[in-house]
């Protein structure tokens, strides 16, 4: 979709910078050309010099004019995602990205695009249908060029719910429709643990937390009033990097200036956390945070040993006794790469059951829904591989005896900060006893045990002064 209102902001402000975005198809062709999609195999200077290494999703994509740039890009589940943002401003010097509001703008219309056609990517009459569906939904979303709601999935693809008005002047453009019916509010905390660990006197272990507050307000009126608190234990870590939705109303600015970027000091921001906002009619996520928790809650220790034809494996996995000993699913994932298919396994585990993967490269150690009561597990194996084929998996960072347990939990109604909504603290400025249900849960997400018994990869190190 093009706007000419924009291309036209972006030569007023580029002035004798400004590159005009080409033809749809020559558009296409540059863009597969820098994305390496085409010609992949051969070298070309302009475009595989070392001294274009990309670290983000903006390229700048040659066309018949000059450089066109900023071109915000990615590859996701075989489809091209792409815009080109306005920069309001002169194009030389480049400006810091950081300072281009227009990317995290397209950002976010890109990533809500994203979620709206992601469903149905293995179904693809149905992803034909809603790729069609794509122009009216842009035409709410961002009708003008600048997005005003990229929760795509919230908007309705025929244009008989559009209101050229709200009915209320005090009704937000966020809120697309009102809702009929019994007041209700759903909230859910779901925190993600980021881990890498070594097991290295030399290395230092890594873990992250990083929350999201995702609501659902089913609440009657044009503009309702909600808010709600977020509580932690005593002395639990406070909440750090916090990042609120657009509808919120006010916040204590000190809970938005408490970084992790610093060390944790007496004028860290420790609460209230309280959000009052007029929320959106559709689902929404209300905040985003991270903490520094004290411990990861599994620790584990990988060791991988080659011994001729055959390779010995230990592993041991701890739960920490502050950790919920409940969960959904609790798995650990054993890749080999850059060998062949494991021809025979002798092994011995404590608990839980091991199963060997389809493609025989991976073992799959179903740990199950609780820990022992010593909340330590283990497993030692021998394992031997035969002829390798292109099917099985190859890394080139996981090469020789550098390899990696990866954990895949999530624990239910369980935080690792401890944070929680308390639901006698929801306060609802409307007629009517609302119906308010809090969850939260913890999953890992990217969670490494790393051979102790070889190095680490760099890119996996973390970067110490």
């Amino acid at each position: 979709r093009r706007y000419p209102t924009v291309e036209l902001r972006a030569e007023t402000f580029n002035g004798s910078t400004h590159v005009p975005v080409p033809s749809d198809s020559a558009f296409l062709k540059a863009l597969l050309f820098e994305l390496r999609l085409v010609d992949d195999h051969v070298f070309v200077e302009q475009r595989d010099t070392c001294t274009r290494i990309n670290h983000s999703s903006v390229y700048s994509v040659s066309t018949a004019a000059g450089e066109l740039w900023p071109v915000l890009a990615f590859h996701k589940s075989g489809l091209i995602y792409a815009c080109v943002p306005l920069v309001e401003g002169t194009l030389e010097p480049r400006p810091p990205l950081l300072t281009v509001s227009g990317l995290s703008q397209g950002l976010a219309l890109l990533l809500g695009i994203v979620d709206y056609i992601s469903p149905s990517r293995k179904n693809e009459a149905e992803m034909n249908a809603k790729i069609g569906q794509l122009r009216n939904l842009l035409i709410q979303a961002c009708p003008l060029g600048t997005p005003l709601n990229t929760d795509i999935r919230s908007l309705n693809s025929s244009f008989e719910d559009i209101q050229e008005m709200p009915a209320d002047k005090d009704q937000p453009a966020w809120r697309s429709s009102t809702y009929k019916g019994k007041p209700q509010v759903n909230v859910c905390i779901t925190e993600k643990v980021k881990c890498m660990q070594y097991d290295q006197r030399d290395v230092v272990d890594t873990w992250q937390v990083y929350g999201v507050v995702n609501c659902k307000c089913d609440i009657e009126g044009s503009a309702p009033n909600v808010t709600l608190s977020l509580t932690l234990p005593t002395n639990a870590p406070p909440l750090q990097d916090i990042v609120v939705h657009h509808c919120v109303t006010s916040v204590d600015p000190a809970m938005l200036m408490s970084t992790s970027a610093e060390p944790l000091h007496d004028s860290v921001y420790n609460g209230p956390y309280k959000f009052p906002f007029i929320p959106p009619s559709d689902s929404f996520n209300l905040c985003y945070y991270t903490s520094q928790v004290p411990v990861p809650p599994v620790l584990g220790c990988y060791q991988l040993v080659e011994e001729g034809s055959q390779i010995k494996i230990m592993v041991n996995l701890k739960l920490h006794e502050s950790i919920k000993n409940s969960f959904e699913y609790c798995e650990a994932r054993i890749p080999f790469f850059n060998r062949g298919p494991i021809a025979q396994l002798e092994y011995k585990v404590s608990y839980g059951q091991l199963d060997l993967s389809r493609e025989k490269s991976l073992l799959v150690w179903m740990i199950g829904q609780k820990f022992p009561k010593s909340l330590e597990v283990s497993l030692t194996g021998t394992v031997s591989f035969g002829t390798a084929g292109k099917e099985h998996p190859t890394d080139y960072v996981c090469t020789g005896n550098t390899a990696y347990v990866k954990l895949y939990f999530r624990i239910p109604d369980f935080t690792l900060t401890g944070c929680y909504v308390d639901q006698h603290s929801v306060q609802i400025f409307v007629p009517g006893k609302p119906k308010i249900t809090a969850s939260r849960e913890l999953i890992s997400s990217d969670y490494y045990i790393w051979n102790s018994k070889a190095p680490a990869p760099m890119v996996y190190k973390p970067l110490l002064d």
